[in-house]
């Protein structure tokens, strides 16, 4: 059984994702970022850094992950499945998660906060953000030709991308010239297990003062 720890964020549904893409059982603890819960020393001893999503698996001595792109390797290995054993394959879908934690979640993060949240409207940070989140989503969109996933098979590269190029409409930022992009968004969105993904935590709990503490919580990787 893996316990996870998670908060409306593109970061924590990339894990409530794969754990339902991967069928392994779960048991869902939602955390108050509002309240600071996240910050709290029973959380510090899971991540230490505080911040959302993390796990335990039960299953290995109670073993706990943090940081998103950590969970997402340790959980497909765990599985056997979204991430392949075979040497250049593997690497190339670690390539594309590296892209996402490297590249796609700080900068759409901050153009996130920027563009919906910050108290002073600030035009060139602004546009800093936005115009690298859609350089970036070129570079996703050129790697799509030819192919409907990113390391050809569906992998946790996809699910890592996904999960913040879906909001792209909160970072400012539309990607209806990017037509592989859009179908590729579309094509993982009918995917069972994401749109149930999705609903971890069920979006039906979160409300506005959450959100705005979620969306600024996105700067993180």
């Amino acid at each position: 059984m893996i316990d996870l720890y998670t908060a409306p964020t593109p970061n924590g549904y990339k894990i409530s994702i794969l754990l339902e893409e991967l069928g392994l059982p779960y048991e869902l603890h939602v955390l108050d970022l509002r309240a600071g819960e996240q910050k709290e020393d029973w959380f510090l001893r899971i991540n230490p850094n505080g911040r959302i999503p993390a796990i335990v698996d039960r299953d290995n001595g109670d073993f706990p992950v943090f940081e998103s792109g950590a969970i997402m390797i340790y959980l497909a290995e765990k599985a056997g499945r979204l991430l392949p054993r075979e040497e250049k394959a593997r690497s190339r879908v670690i390539q594309w998660l590296m892209f996402q934690m490297g590249g796609v979640g700080p900068m759409q993060g901050q153009a996130h906060v920027f563009y919906r949240y910050f108290p002073e409207k600030i035009p060139a940070v602004i546009a800093r953000y936005q115009n690298e989140t859609k350089r970036l989503y070129t570079v996703l969109d050129h790697q799509l030709e030819g192919r409907d996933y990113l390391a050809d098979d569906y992998s946790i590269a996809d699910i890592a991308n996904w999960c913040w190029v879906r909001a792209h409409d909160w970072a400012g930022v539309a990607i209806d010239d990017l037509p592989n992009l859009e179908a590729w968004v579309e094509r993982i969105y009918a995917r069972p297990a994401v749109q149930a993904g999705l609903e971890k935590p069920p979006r039906s709990i979160i409300d506005e003062k959450e959100a705005v503490e979620a969306a600024k919580s996105m700067i993180q990787r």
